[in-house]
């Protein structure tokens, strides 16, 4: 078994004469929960969208067990066990839960005109497993959700949302998420529950690796093993989260220079 899921080397990312990454480096093992550090613009989403195909690095490498992914195309990725939530909620808020879902799921589900024509009978049975895995998985990150598959995903409150969207995400059966900052638009409250809910799964399922983008401190304190803190582009830190926030170098990046 290979003992690291994700190892990205020396990854530069140019947009123009703006280098959002600097030879940045990271390995994932499975199984791991690393918290991605480091102030606003310093590259952490922008290493996300390299990662799962958005954006194409200007030199690196990208390797997701024993497959080469620099430079591939999203739907590659995700096909490979790459999945992502976003910051700002990506949910079509007028479509059922289930229509949400069923995006997150495109690579299991048969597909393709001819499948399509003549494959409805294998069809109708795929769409109703699924139905069923994802009645099952809503109901670990709660039962109201499941009991409420065909309603509008707009008529969730945020905290309910975000869990939709990271029921999207793990349908797919990924072996490496990346959530990026699956706080946002909710109360301290709610992001603990919420990732009380993503830590309770991955118990669950002990090889499923998590990248965190999160300014919630008390949340990467909470889950994370380890920690790598970015800025301008370039690591400057990395080890537990003691380590790293009692780095100077750190310190400076969020305090400014009389930290």
């Amino acid at each position: 078994m290979n003992d690291r899921t994700l190892v990205c080397s020396d990854v530069t990312m140019r947009f123009g004469g703006l280098v959002a990454l600097d030879a940045f480096s990271l390995e994932v093992r499975p199984g791991e929960v690393v918290g991605l550090l480091g102030p606003n613009g310093s590259g952490k989403t922008t290493f996300f969208n390299v990662v799962t195909g958005l954006y194409k690095p200007a030199s690196g490498a990208i390797r997701f067990g024993d497959q080469d992914l620099f430079r591939k195309a999203p739907s590659e990725i995700n096909h490979a066990g790459i999945a992502r939530s976003f910051q700002r909620c990506r949910l079509m808020l007028e479509l059922s839960v289930f229509d949400n879902l069923l995006v997150g799921a495109h690579n299991r589900l048969p597909n393709g005109l001819f499948r399509t024509l003549f494959g409805r009978k294998a069809a109708l049975r795929s769409i109703a497993a699924f139905m069923g895995a994802a009645r099952d998985l809503c109901a670990r990150f709660n039962p109201h959700i499941a009991d409420r598959l065909f309603e509008p995903a707009g008529s969730f409150n945020m905290i309910d949302r975000r869990r939709i969207e990271l029921c999207r995400a793990l349908l797919g059966e990924p072996r490496l998420l990346l959530l990026d900052e699956p706080s946002a638009g909710m109360t301290h409250d709610e992001t603990f529950r919420l990732m009380d809910d993503v830590t309770g799964f991955q118990r669950e399922s002990p090889e499923l690796s998590i990248v965190l983008i999160e300014h919630e401190m008390q949340v990467i304190e909470r889950v994370s093993q380890r920690c790598v803190v970015l800025n301008f582009g370039k690591k400057i830190c990395e080890g537990s989260y003691r380590t790293v926030v009692a780095d100077p170098q750190v310190r400076k990046a969020y305090l400014g220079e009389d930290a």
